[in-house]
């Protein structure tokens, strides 16, 4: 097959060029400093947050481990590169092999590498380093001396996990209370197992718990334990509890006992007592947790003439389990998919929603529930929905409905998935009257010293959100045991590569920065000359790389399993395969390093004065690769036009 080429003349820019036909205008006052071909400004060193940091919500240092990943920044003798980059990466988040395969990865949508090809595939390489930890039993390491301190985590989520983590880390002693049978909140009874393997799961839950972590399974705070019992026994509390809780159709009808939430639903399937459901479901979402409740249907679906009380509603609500020996009789459900969204605006990820597409779930974008009907014994026999334009007004969702578009879907069980809900029984005087609680930004609850809370309990969001409130609120407990004022936040809260530590882990020489050095620091051996850290206040835009470095490659994806309608039906199997050690490597390399120099070598080979000069080994660590002779630079700027980073930049030299 021949290809067809366009010939036409390219209409745009290529993006890569810093400056643009017509650009004769001065951007700023300092840059009228240039005159000719050199100036008063020299090459500065200056480390920037990445996007794809700044988007991670659990802060991780990204960029940090896929350096070691690709080769740039080396482990300390005898540490295998693995295991260094798994512990830069834990540093944030504990639960790497399992956000590595759930989280929809909001780092890869603000990858700058976006503006070259493709984004950097992260979760691929998290997802390899978290199972090549699992795979070698490797462990977090137990602080040598205990403070004395007890806090109390209430809910045992990736909230509560997180930030029991890092106490744990912290020396403090804590102990975990939670309602459940087993740890892991949503991880474990929200999203299915053949998208969360529980032996990963629990795999990294036991790393947490290894570090001395106690707990207090089947035991609700709030009934089983007072509040007032849990803060007059412990130094400090985390409310991590979850929202756990569905919320119904606001639509009539709605109360029929066959109408259920998406949390129960996928409660009753991992728990593994929901075996099947009716022939007919509908569920009513447009998010993750509704593409898992569809696609659980579809691989369950449905028997022929069940018992009366194997009937799903049953099961769900009365915590009993289905006959398991009917299991083998089962058939393929229809399963229907309403959204008030089209499916472009659905929240959901899209491979989510390809997946459930290939399975032979029906989509039903752009329509609203308006009625439940019931039949004559009150059980749901159809949903009717209407089209509907759907907008977010601010942070207020505005549905409009066109009844007279009204349609009616046959359904044994209809399942809502529209949202989730705090349970503050026993706990009322922690509702911050909209159902949910209130916190500053170190996560203290006002007017409550000594209590923090973290996850959905603020705000349901994603798992990853929870597991950074949970590294945050930790921060927040320990200054608060040791009597230390609360700090105030970065404005850029994430886990960030310490150019000094680094020094010391190498065995060089850490002086401390005299008050005098702001710049002229060249002469220095405290950092690197001219070095500033802003990284807690600058995420580096991609106008700010030289693009033109970095050729076009292809990303290297993860082989995923995609079933059919007939495929899926009773197939837990887990679809995702993790990235071999070749292609984790591969795919590293892809990362631009934004904001941090990789060791491209480009200032040195096109610095016109030789200015430009690589560091003697024997005292050179990452981000401290090249040198600057301010006697040879005669600010040409040449240097920080090639840095594909954007780690070398213009300022004032002495």
């Amino acid at each position: 097959m021949s290809a067809t080429i366009d010939s036409k003349p390219a209409t745009e820019k290529l993006t890569f060029r810093r400056y643009k036909d017509g650009d004769n205008q001065w951007d700023s006052l300092s840059e009228q400093i240039f005159n000719a071909s050199y100036t008063h400004k020299c090459p500065t060193y200056q480390k920037s947050a990445p996007p794809c940091q700044a988007s991670c919500p659990s802060g991780e240092d990204i960029r940090g481990y896929l350096a070691i990943a690709r080769g740039t920044e080396k482990p300390p003798a005898g540490v295998a590169w693995q295991e260094y980059a798994w512990r830069r990466l834990t540093e944030a988040n504990p639960f790497p092999s399992v956000m590595g395969r759930v989280c929809p990865a909001p780092c890869e949508s603000g990858c700058n590498r976006n503006e070259v090809e493709d984004f950097v595939g992260i979760n691929a390489v998290e997802h390899f380093l978290g199972d090549y930890a699992i795979g070698k039993g490797l462990g977090f390491t137990k602080p040598a001396t205990s403070t004395g301190k007890k806090v109390a985590v209430i809910g045992g989520g990736p909230a509560g996990l997180s930030c029991a983590y890092q106490l744990a880390l912290k020396g403090h002693e804590v102990t975990i209370f939670d309602e459940h049978q087993e740890l892991g909140g949503m991880m474990r009874y929200g999203i299915p197992g053949f998208r969360t393997p529980r032996d990963t799961l629990d795999a990294e839950i036991k790393r947490i718990l290894d570090l001395g972590v106690q707990t207090r399974l089947k035991t609700r705070i709030g009934s089983d334990v007072a509040m007032d019992t849990v803060q007059k026994e412990f130094d400090a509390v985390f409310m991590g509890l979850g929202a756990q809780s569905g919320r119904a159709l606001p639509v009539p009808g709605a109360d029929a006992p066959n109408c259920v939430t998406a949390t129960a639903f996928l409660r009753a399937f991992n728990d593994g007592r929901l075996q099947h459901v009716g022939k007919r479901v509908v569920v009513v979402g447009g998010g993750d947790t509704s593409i898992d409740v569809a696609t659980v249907a579809r691989r369950l679906g449905h028997i022929e003439n069940p018992k009366a009380a194997d009937r799903p509603e049953l099961v769900i609500v009365s915590k009993t389990a289905q006959d398991v020996a009917e299991v083998s009789a089962r058939q393929g459900a229809e399963v229907t998919l309403t959204s008030v969204f089209t499916i472009a605006g659905m929240q959901a990820n899209k491979h989510e929603i390809d997946h459930a597409l290939a399975e032979g779930i029906t989509f039903r974008d752009g329509w609203a529930p308006v009625e439940v009907l019931r039949g004559a014994d009150g059980r749901a026999t159809s949903l009717k929905i209407a089209k509907c334009e759907a907008k977010f007004i601010g942070p207020k969702l505005e549905i409009k409905v066109d009844e007279s578009t009204a349609q009616v879907i046959d359904a044994d069980l209809i399942v809502s998935a529209i949202g989730q809900a705090v349970d503050f029984t026993g706990l009322d005087g922690f509702d911050n009257g909209r159902g949910m609680m209130q916190a500053d930004k170190n996560y203290q609850v006002p007017g409550k010293p000594g209590v923090y809370a973290g996850g959905d309990v603020l705000r349901p969001h994603l798992l990853t959100t929870a597991i950074g409130h949970g590294w945050i609120a930790a921060e927040g407990i320990d200054r608060f045991l040791r009597g230390e004022v609360p700090e105030k936040r970065p404005k850029i809260d994430v886990h960030a590569f310490d150019l000094l530590r680094k020094m010391a882990e190498k065995g060089l020489k850490v002086e401390e920065a005299p008050a005098e050095y702001v710049r002229g620091t060249s002469s220095a051996d405290f950092a690197v000359h001219n070095y500033d850290d802003r990284s807690a206040r600058h995420v580096i835009p991609h106008q700010e790389l030289f693009l033109g470095h970095f050729q076009y490659t292809p990303r290297s994806v993860r082989s995923v399993t995609t079933l059919s309608a007939e495929q899926a039906l009773g197939n837990f199997e887990e679809r995702l395969e993790a990235l071999d050690e070749k292609r984790a490597v591969t795919e590293a390399k892809r990362c631009m390093s934004c904001g941090m120099c990789f060791e491209c070598d480009n200032c040195v080979v096109y610095c016109p004065q030789t200015a430009v000069f690589r560091v003697k080994k024997d005292k050179s660590t990452t981000g401290r690769y090249v040198d600057t002779d301010y006697q040879k630079c005669i600010g040409c700027h040449i240097c920080a036009d090639v840095c594909p980073t954007g780690y070398i930049q213009m300022g004032m030299g002495e």
